[in-house]
């Protein structure tokens, strides 16, 4: 059997979490992941958590580019936000948050990633776990289906709502194979089964059929010249049936997922060791 997963045909970073992002050629890959991979987020208002499109999901309808390159030392860089009307902002501007706010009709404001000594910036609302509805409508799952293992995260998914030092849900990132969106289509022929829709960091074309990732788990692989672990199945939320740009709402995109394998799509991974990835460079499995 063939070390080669596949290659890499998209590569992808969302300089404001739940924003769209930006496609790229070639991309540094550190601890964090994608540099520059959603450092910045908005926080509700009121509450004054972090809060995504889970929560505000005409947050998909903005999209966010860099206008200057991050680094280690400024990695949440200079950005600028096109909201749904067209309307292009600096996230420097005194009223990105009020202008965001008007967009989606909720009250946010637009923060860059703190210190991860800061915890108060990535404490959760102690709210949003206790109520079983509640994670029903985030999940988008029906009565009768599995909720996904949060603890599967680790017993700090409880707490924060990301990892302290990062804006991610729980991992830095997330890969899916084309032959599982292939299978999702299949299986939903009226449904525009899109990559946009996933918010993956890469997507992987290479052997196999169907949600191939499910073989990916645990392996130790190189790509281009970082190294990544390959860690556990991604549960998928609400977000994959929110209409956005040219895409309609779709319910029937997670109903597939549910029936198929009971919700994840994708897999999560973390970064071993740094180095830059391109376009077209292979996931070979050096270990698992």
């Amino acid at each position: 059997m063939s070390n080669i997963l596949g290659k890499v045909t998209g590569l992808y970073r969302y300089p404001v979490k739940s924003m769209g992002g930006e496609a790229l050629d070639a991309i540094m890959f550190d601890k964090y992941g994608i540099m520059g991979d959603r450092t910045w987020t908005v926080r509700d208002a009121e509450k004054g958590v972090i809060a995504g499109g889970k929560k505000y999901p005409d947050l998909m309808k903005c999209d966010a580019r860099f206008t200057e390159e991050p680094t280690p030392d400024t990695r949440s860089a200079a950005v600028e936000i096109t909201l749904p009307d067209g309307e292009t902002i600096s996230g420097a501007d005194p009223d990105v948050s009020t202008k965001i706010s008007a967009a989606i009709g909720d009250a946010v404001n637009l923060s860059p990633l703190m210190p991860e000594d800061e915890l108060e910036h990535y404490l959760r609302d102690p709210s949003a776990m206790g109520d079983e509805a509640a994670l029903r409508a985030v999940f988008a799952r029906l009565p009768d289906e599995p909720l996904p293992n949060l603890l599967a995260y680790g017993d700090d998914v409880l707490k924060f709502e990301s990892p302290p030092g990062t804006h991610f849900d729980a991992f830095p990132l997330l890969l899916m194979s084309q032959a599982g969106m292939d299978a999702v289509q299949a299986r939903n022929a009226d449904s525009l089964v899109d990559v946009r829709r996933f918010r993956p960091n890469l997507l992987i074309d290479g052997p196999g059929e169907g949600h191939v990732e499910a073989d990916w788990v645990g392996k130790t692989v190189r790509l281009g010249e970082a190294v990544l672990k390959m860690e556990i199945l991604c549960p998928r939320c609400v977000m994959t049936t929110h209409p956005f740009q040219d895409l309609p709402e779709d319910p029937a995109i997670m109903r597939s997922v549910v029936q198929e394998t009971g919700g994840d799509l994708g897999i999560n991974a973390s970064v071993l060791e740094a180095g830059t990835v391109r376009l077209g460079d292979e996931l070979v499995v050096i270990d698992g």
